[in-house]
């Protein structure tokens, strides 16, 4: 078994077509992907089409039911999302209602977007004080909620990052395909991962055992850089360029 781990795309279609294209040179047949998926100043729609010419396990993220739950007062408010609504038309809509929020593949890896009981909850990331702190294990362990997989993936946080619990479960995170830094209000925290290539993973089964293979990879970047702008989203540009938070 060999898979390529993707999440938080948010319409970056330049970087998912780089991520593509690396994990298949490297001999992925097989994509998961972790949720987060449209919600974007970039190419939501242009990213959806790719997807659905893929071989890919989806799940749900928060900013995925962000959109299609979406009530009028958000959207006039919002001018990113009122573009997304636009810009996808009904089918990607029901795509995203349709895709689950938690999935199991290969009867042993566990498929979350945030934790495995919410997707607002970062599952290795305390944020409280405003930093990005991996949690301490029994945190982890008690957000897990006797969760027995032995690999569990998890997005949300941006963050790439392997935990080996004393359970003998591997907790991986991915990292962001399409950004690379942003801050939130609740609570108040910035991600930021000081760079600006898309991230993703390759797990592989090995016998008994895993490989996990982060890589990092470079694409076109100013095209992206375009779209937020012309979105009127310089924090997104900024982001985009830099891998910090404005």
């Amino acid at each position: 078994m060999k898979v390529a781990i993707l999440s938080d795309i948010h319409s970056n279609v330049f970087a998912l077509k780089a991520v593509i294209k690396d994990a298949k040179n490297k001999g992925v047949t097989k994509f998961i992907n972790l949720g987060d998926t449209l919600y974007g100043p970039i190419e939501p729609k242009k990213t959806y089409k790719l997807l659905k010419t893929e071989n890919f396990v989806h799940i749900c993220g928060n900013q995925d039911r962000q959109i299609y739950e979406a009530q009028d007062e958000e959207i006039y408010s919002n001018p990113t999302m009122e573009f997304i609504l636009d810009n996808l038309g009904k089918k990607p809509l029901k795509w995203m209602k349709d895709l689950p929020s938690i999935n199991i593949y290969n009867n042993e890896i566990f498929l979350c977007h945030g934790s495995p009981y919410d997707d607002l909850t970062y599952l290795l990331e305390d944020v409280n004080n405003g930093t990005n702190k991996l949690r301490n294990e029994n945190e982890i362990i008690k957000l897990l909620k006797n969760n027995h997989y032995k690999i569990i993936l998890c997005g949300h946080s941006h963050i790439p990052r392997l935990v080996e619990l004393r359970t003998g479960q591997l907790i991986i995170n991915p990292g962001s395909v399409g950004l690379q830094a942003y801050s939130d209000d609740s609570p108040k925290h910035k991600i930021e991962n000081f760079n600006s290539y898309a991230s993703y993973v390759i797990l592989e089964k090995k016998e008994k055992d895993y490989n996990v293979e982060f890589l990092r990879i470079a694409y076109k970047k100013n095209k992206a850089i375009k779209k937020a702008k012309k979105r009127d989203r310089l924090d997104w540009a900024y982001a985009l360029k830099y891998g910090r938070s404005k």
